[in-house]
């Protein structure tokens, strides 16, 4: 195990330090972007606020970060764990096609934007409290899981919720859906099975953030999902 201070360190000349071992940890993280990108084999704790792209192309890492993230963390991840003890920016998760991510806080904008499942990888994120607009924006695959554990009067998500979300789920933990989304999305009740498959997460955040995952899983959800009998006509510019 070694440890780095990344005080005055760019990305680069870290993350060279960072391929030194499989056991790491980085003290006086401050926005240095692109942390552990491309990565397998490593478990990496990091103590600080890393910057953009934190994980992308992960490949099999575990990072755990003791702080906030900034955007796009687990931009493109195949494989491993980002968690995050703190919120994260904008468009965590963005095309991400396999791994996990958990964030005890809450979310930015286009949180799992671009969301894919590829042949058997699962990609999976789990937000504690509250997102941003565009969640789930053009999701394809994959499970988001927004559990609303923050107190206070801002809704579990905000506008444009699953614009364009054409597969995967997105399971939501509140009362009552309250807001506007896309005729191409439908919502339902989750039912007992359907929180079974959910419950692994959930028993993964809960060991990460110490709360009670039988108190979670006692309340209300409602999943999100793409309406095949009316879908997108078109996603894309046509020429």
């Amino acid at each position: 195990m070694i440890k780095i201070d990344a005080n005055g360190k760019d990305f680069k000349e870290l993350n060279e330090l960072i391929r030194g071992s499989d056991e790491v940890t980085v003290d006086n993280c401050l926005g240095q972007r692109f942390i552990a990108s491309g990565m397998s084999g490593k478990n990496i704790t990091i103590n600080g606020v890393p910057g953009n792209a934190l994980g992308s192309y992960l490949n099999g890492a575990e990072i755990t970060v003791n702080g906030n993230a900034q955007d796009a963390a687990g931009d493109t991840m195949n494989d491993g764990k980002i968690i995050i003890h703190g919120n994260v920016g904008d468009a965590a998760g963005y095309a991400m096609r396999g791994g996990e991510i958990y964030v005890e806080g809450n979310a930015g904008y286009r949180a799992g934007i671009h969301m894919k499942a590829y042949k058997e990888k699962l990609p999976v994120m789990v937000i504690g409290g509250v997102c941003g607009s565009f969640l789930g924006e053009y999701q394809a695959g994959g499970l988001i899981i927004v559990l609303g554990r923050n107190p206070g009067s801002a809704p579990i998500v905000s506008n444009f919720c699953g614009t364009g979300m054409h597969g995967g789920k997105i399971f939501l933990r509140c009362d009552e859906i309250s807001f506007n989304l896309p005729k191409q999305v439908k919502t339902r009740k989750a039912e007992p099975e359907d929180l079974e498959e959910i419950k692994p997460y959930i028993d993964n955040y809960c060991k990460y953030f110490g709360c009670d995952s039988s108190e979670i899983l006692s309340g209300n959800f409602f999943i999100l999902s793409p309406d095949s009998g009316n879908p997108y006509k078109q996603l894309y510019v046509q020429n």
